[in-house]
């Protein structure tokens, strides 16, 4: 399939079992095994030697010699003075509608009583020092600045710093300053992901690192999530992909520029249409061809359609089969009514319903998160919130009489499973209670 530039239609019924589940594999990077060991590399040398490889790894990947890891605090105040109005607006626009939404999801705690007397709580705690990593390139990515900063500003962390790759942007500095985040590092690459996990002279050891990242910077987390006293990472983020499901009314202009949008994030993303009808199919690659012309990125998105797919089905009830098989990233559903057709949806990252709802406004300024779970994680994964950034503790209090009404009940469970020290601790106390009430 790889010899064509663009996705060839494929009906599903005529696959057998083996050939569908084929249809279905997202590529896969074939250099892991090498970035494994250079990973492995640049985070031995952070750990033993801390800001001077850091400063060496700025020199050596990004080309910058950098006097200090840490941007001053005057620049980043003075960061928003040669951003036009329209641009700020813009920022000020998407933090509102993304803080709407991570504000709806701070839990309350909880505070009931179970059994006569058994009080029991669940109190929330924010994590301490969180790591967020923004990744450089070609474009500043202040989205990434936003659904990051955001819900750690909600849930309260204490302190939260920002790695990204020198030199860093006003416009990053900038977004991250109106996120609460003041402490941010130049620092990029796996190195920044070993900054924050080990810690350096400049940089914090941080309890979480949260971001997205090359293949080397997810193997990084992947690494320092896995090293003994590692570092809790937000998830494994692979490249982006999209699964758009479409009827007979869907517009293929819009269908085209969806599956566009997410191949230009990079040559390994994944995208696939699946339809019943067969016009749409056929417009549709009409379409990708047609818009592919005008984009810049064309070299980078024409790769990323060899390894797309535009699956024909015999009804739509099967196109959701096979994408909650597959379990999307982004789920675009292009059918007339579509909400009528959620509760058919059972994996899928993050959902977007009807023709108006493209996966960019998500990417950038509708509300929810877009760090989302790639690969098929959505099986069994969330998309990042405030709750990543949070504890749940559960606190319990039983009085005298609730731990006596409590105890034969786990005297018996005790029992059952052959704890004696367990039955014991409980004994001992009932035993107390008696003699006090004795001498009373």
């Amino acid at each position: 399939m790889s010899a064509h530039k663009h996705p060839i239609s494929i009906y599903w019924n005529y696959c057998s079992k083996s050939e569908q589940k084929e249809l279905l594999i997202r590529p896969i990077n074939n250099n892991l095994k090498n970035i494994s060991i250079n990973v492995k590399d640049i985070l031995n040398q952070v750990h033993n030697e801390g800001d001077r490889a850091l400063f060496k790894f700025n020199l050596h990947f990004d080309k910058v010699k950098t006097k200090q890891l840490r941007i001053p605090s005057e620049t980043i105040i003075t960061s928003g003075n040669n951003l036009s109005n329209t641009i700020k607006k813009a920022i000020h626009i998407a933090i509102t509608n993304i803080t709407k939404f991570h504000q709806a999801q701070y839990s309350s705690e909880i505070n009931l009583e179970t059994f006569p007397e058994v009080y029991c709580r669940q109190i929330i705690r924010p994590l301490n020092i969180v790591g967020l990593y923004v990744p450089g390139g070609t474009a500043p990515l202040l989205s990434t600045v936003m659904m990051l900063g955001i819900p750690a500003r909600i849930a309260q962390c204490k302190r939260i710093i920002l790695c990204s790759p020198p030199p860093v942007p006003d416009i990053i500095t900038y977004t991250a300053q109106l996120c609460g985040i003041n402490e941010i590092y130049q620092i990029g690459g796996s190195q920044a992901i070993a900054a924050m996990g080990f810690g350096t002279e400049s940089v914090p050891k941080v309890d979480k690192i949260f971001g997205p990242g090359n293949a080397w910077v997810t193997e990084a987390k992947r690494q320092i999530n896995f090293a003994p006293n590692g570092t809790a990472i937000d998830m494994l983020a692979g490249p982006s992909e999209v699964l758009i499901i479409a009827d007979n009314t869907a517009n293929p202009i819009f269908i085209a520029a969806d599956l566009l949008s997410q191949a230009e994030h990079g040559p390994d993303s994944h995208m696939i249409l699946i339809t019943p009808s067969i016009h749409i199919a056929e417009q549709t690659k009409k379409e990708l061809y047609k818009q592919l012309q005008i984009l810049p990125r064309k070299n980078i998105i024409q790769d990323s359609l060899t390894n797309g797919r535009i699956i024909i089905t015999n009804d739509l009830m099967e196109c959701f089969s096979i994408s909650n098989d597959y379990a999307p990233e982004h789920l675009i559903i292009h059918i007339s009514h579509a909400q009528d057709y959620l509760n058919h949806v059972i994996n899928a990252g993050s959902i977007f319903l009807g023709n108006w709802s493209p996966a960019v406004a998500g990417d950038y300024a509708s509300g929810p998160n877009h760090v989302l779970p790639t690969y098929g994680r959505s099986i069994a994964t969330s998309g990042l919130g405030v709750v990543d950034f949070q504890k749940r503790i559960s606190v319990q209090q039983l009085t005298q009489n609730g731990l006596l009404k409590l105890s034969s009940t786990i005297k018996t469970l005790a029992q059952i499973e052959q704890l004696k020290a367990h039955e014991y601790a409980v004994i001992y106390r009932i035993n107390h209670i008696k003699e006090q009430n004795e001498h009373s």
